[in-house]
């Protein structure tokens, strides 16, 4: 299968970046490398793009879709958690601009072995890095049933948390959950049926929580932003596009904190604390999608771009 993958918002992510066309650029979220691709048709030669992908076959499809800038590319597996690290290890110390296009790709939601959807039956797996040990199945059929309904409470918000948590442990009593066919099974079951003939599909929520746990997407993501604007240089943009409420409230509260110079009480007369401004906000509130883009593409509906500069 052909990585599909459809980038969100590529002249936003462009116009914020505000290319120096003899920069260098990180992209965090490789995927299909269209973001990388329109990053780098801006670049001279001189400039230079690093990009991020936990993902072999991205790496794979992204290297063969920009093998014409094969001189100005670094293709590196890893997790976005590590970027100060690989960064260094190339001798790069600062860069004029990063982006986040967080979340899975299109590609791995489609790939019904990757077990990422609701919507296709597969091994129950949701790894962004094939090569990692856990997987939703052993979270499904190993944490004890509180462990569960927190995952779908705090990464799902799913109002059915403890119920589903309930007949999960029930069902893996009598045989392991292995497929995304049985666990939609009993979450239908699970959810009452008044429930499930509204709003979206009701397996949405604790698909997306139990992807979010495996991957510890939240977890490593307000880290992953900080360490990110230590390595910009002044005057560096960050873009980071979000596509669901969890994201963007880590996102915005990231930033939010980089861009305060002084953190002290209000009683204090003067500042004691000492911290600096490091961020200008450029974005007061997110952009999103043209109506163009949505109807082209129904998966960048959710997607929300905030973007700062480097003080």
């Amino acid at each position: 299968m052909e990585f599909a993958h459809v980038s969100v918002m590529p002249n936003q992510v462009i116009d914020g970046l505000a290319i120096d066309r003899e920069g260098i650029y990180v992209d965090c979220t490789l995927g299909g490398g269209g973001h990388s691709l329109e990053i780098l048709k801006r670049l001279d030669p001189g400039g230079r793009l690093v990009a991020f992908d936990q993902d072999p076959a991205a790496l794979a499809y992204a290297g063969n879709r920009l093998e014409a800038y094969q001189n100005q590319v670094i293709l590196v597996r890893a997790n976005f958690i590590d970027l100060r690290a690989k960064l260094a290890d190339l001798g790069i110390d600062s860069v004029q601009g990063i982006l986040f296009d967080l979340g899975a790709s299109s590609y791995q939601f489609d790939r019904s072995d990757r077990g990422f959807s609701y919507m296709h039956d597969g091994v129950l797996d949701m790894r962004m890095d094939p090569d990692q040990e856990l997987t939703a199945r052993d979270l499904v059929n190993q944490l004890p049933k509180n462990q569960l309904i927190r995952i779908f409470q705090d990464y799902g918000e799913e109002r059915w948390a403890a119920r589903i948590a309930e007949f999960i442990c029930a069902a893996r009593n009598r045989n392991p959950i292995l497929t995304t066919a049985d666990l939609v099974q009993v979450i239908k079951n699970a959810v009452p049926a008044g429930a499930r003939r509204r709003g979206s599909h009701p397996a949405k929520r604790v698909f997306q929580a139990l992807r979010i746990a495996t991957n510890r997407e939240l977890e490593i993501l307000g880290e992953a932003i900080r360490a990110a604007v230590a390595v910009l240089a002044k005057g560096g943009r960050i873009c980071v596009i979000s596509f669901h409420s969890l994201e963007e409230r880590i996102v915005k509260e990231a930033f939010r904190e980089l861009a305060a110079s002084c953190i002290c009480p209000k009683e204090l007369p003067v500042c004691m604390c000492g911290k600096e401004k490091v961020l200008r906000i450029i974005t007061s509130k997110p952009l999103v999608p043209s109506k163009e883009e949505m109807e082209a593409n129904p998966r960048s509906r959710s997607a929300k771009l905030r973007i700062a500069e480097r003080c």
